[in-house]
């Protein structure tokens, strides 16, 4: 549990840092640990050290983790961060606190099904491909609209915000280029607020990982999810 701390508390103290170069509060960020490849048993041992945001991409291991922790004290708050195919839905809408992944109309309508049947609300993000390229998850920049619109519609959804990835670092250039791309997610946010009585709501900006989180955070990053520093020094593979 030690490395795990000092792990931990070394990436709040780079948060509180990058808040204080942007100008903002620390508590405004909320860091969800990443708990892919790590065992149950680890995974709760950020729970114990204050971090309750958990996030999983994988369906499978999100269920799991969720089943083998439903009993915790304190509990997690479950982050659906990968790509959801609308046949993992039924389950996963469940147990997730918030699902960061939204990319299609026909996803849309499956969340929409399924929260229904268990009656409650689906809190979710709209993912943005920043990238450009076709091989990566995320909904174009002019297909964001019409989607918040089409979730504004539904009963049993109700979209947050907006979620992106930074491209592939390429070089020494990378943190700049970074910044550029979560600088870009702000802004469309920003557009579609100003545009779209639907988009009041868009509070959150899930962006930036362990490699570019400080740059994310300068750009307005409310969430950052952070996997491979917590677990630096620990053997947390199952």
């Amino acid at each position: 549990m030690l490395r795990c701390r000092e792990n931990l508390e070394a990436v709040r103290g780079r948060v509180a840092e990058a808040c204080r170069k942007g100008g903002r509060d620390p508590s405004s960020v909320r860091i969800v640990g990443v708990t892919k490849y790590v065992a149950s048993d680890r995974a709760a041992i950020l729970l114990e050290l204050g971090c309750l945001d958990l996030g999983e991409s994988r369906p499978q291991s999100l269920w799991q983790k969720s089943a083998a922790m439903a009993r915790a004290n304190p509990s997690p708050r479950w982050h659906f961060v990968g790509h959801l195919q609308r046949n993992k839905v039924r389950r996963t809408v469940g147990v997730t606190s918030l699902i960061h992944s939204l990319d299609s109309m026909r996803l849309l309508e499956a969340i929409e099904a399924e929260a229904a049947v268990c009656g409650h609300v689906c809190e979710m993000l709209v993912e943005v491909n920043l990238s450009g390229d076709s091989n990566r998850t995320g909904v174009s920049e002019q297909d964001v609209g019409p989607l918040v619109e089409a979730a504004a519609q539904c009963s049993h959804v109700r979209v947050c915000g907006l979620m992106g990835m930074a491209g592939e670092p390429e070089g020494a250039g990378s943190p700049a280029r970074a910044r550029r791309q979560f600088a870009h997610l702000r802004q469309i946010r920003e557009r579609l607020v100003a545009s779209l009585p639907s988009a009041a709501g868009l509070n959150e900006l899930s962006m930036g990982m362990s490699g570019d989180f400080e740059e994310a955070i300068l750009e307005g990053a409310t969430i950052v999810r952070i996997g491979s520093l917590l677990w630096e020094g620990i053997a947390a593979h199952d």
